[in-house]
């Protein structure tokens, strides 16, 4: 028949004898048999015990106790072989139960949270082991309270200290961490690429909606510009007609507006060569004493008393009417 291994009780001092009167420290009970039965539990300090009828069974410790648990071997859900620890930190509740209820409460629980670890490995893969050791923690806690409720103790927290695996798969682990990173080296600098090219779009857009609101605003000042000119020469053009019309009604103020007409006549016609290379020729342009008369003739017909004003409207058509006689046209 096997025995487990030897371990030290870490939560349990030397038993003591019984010399009647016993002084118990704190934090420790001692359980008492009397005649090979339990009897009772005593309590820190002061206590009596009879002597040869009782004895001084078992001395548990109800401080916090951490126990190391080895290294050992499990296996993930994808087949991975790992090499895991741990260190289990739990407390004596029942000195009853821990006495009576298992023979050897540390070499119990130290087997029960490495088959707890083991379990719990075999349902997670190797990825999720490295991002879920606190869930891990936490699940193999409850398994242990379930199975240590029967002994007395519970099972305050387990942390797993350190995790090997092969060297091949920390290899590979290694190359998806480096290609990880290349990935996202290469995310970042086309999203950055793509934020510049959309920044320079947005830049063109901008300056072309500017560049256009510029030109409009230039277009409707201009045409404003223009259209103040235009209103401009008209009324100026409306306070010459309303001053030449008062010079009109006044006295010889007909002839003076005769003179003007034929004078503007005799410059037109001396500039008909000036402004282009078609020129309008009257047929006797040596006689300038005809030309001299036929001005004169434009003067008196419009110095005429029919209506100074209406001769005034009716002379541009007048002038048209008699224009130099039978001209030709000749191109240099």
């Amino acid at each position: 028949m096997s025995h487990p291994p030897e371990h030290p009780q870490r939560w349990a001092s030397s038993l003591p004898m019984n010399t009647v009167v016993l002084f118990v420290p704190q934090q420790e009970a001692w359980v008492v048999e009397r005649m090979g039965r339990f009897h009772r539990i005593l309590e820190p300090g002061l206590n009596f015990l009879i002597p040869i009828l009782d004895r001084i069974r078992y001395v548990q410790s109800l401080k916090e106790i951490v126990i190391d648990v080895p290294e050992q071997s499990a296996v993930s859900l994808d087949n991975v072989t790992l090499q895991i620890d741990g260190v289990l930190y739990l407390r004596i509740l029942d000195p009853l139960k821990a006495s009576y209820g298992v023979e050897d409460p540390e070499y119990a629980v130290t087997q029960l949270a490495q088959t707890t670890m083991r379990s719990e490995l075999g349902k997670l893969t190797l990825d999720k082991v490295f991002r879920e050791r606190e869930s891990l923690n936490h699940n193999i806690v409850n398994s242990i309270n379930q199975a240590a409720e029967d002994w007395g103790i519970k099972c305050l927290r387990y942390e797993i200290k350190d995790i090997h695996v092969p060297p091949r798969v920390k290899e590979s682990m290694q190359m998806q961490v480096e290609a990880e990173r290349r990935k996202r080296a290469t995310v970042l600098e086309s999203e950055g690429q793509r934020e510049a090219a959309i920044n320079v779009a947005e830049g063109c857009k901008q300056s072309q909606i500017l560049a256009s609101e510029g030109e409009k605003a230039e277009q409707i000042n201009q045409a404003a510009g223009e259209a103040q000119a235009i209103l401009a020469k008209a009324e100026a053009k409306s306070r010459a007609i309303k001053l030449l019309s008062e010079a009109l009604a006044e006295q010889n103020g007909g002839a003076a507006a005769s003179l003007s007409v034929a004078e503007q006549y005799v410059a037109a016609f001396s500039n008909l060569a000036k402004e282009s290379n078609t020129l309008l020729l009257p047929a006797n342009t040596s006689d300038i004493t005809g030309m001299v008369t036929q001005a004169m003739s434009i003067y008196s017909t419009l110095a005429k008393p029919s209506g100074r004003l209406e001769a005034l409207s009716s002379g541009t058509s007048e002038k048209q009417s008699e224009a130099p006689p039978s001209p030709s046209l000749s191109s240099q």
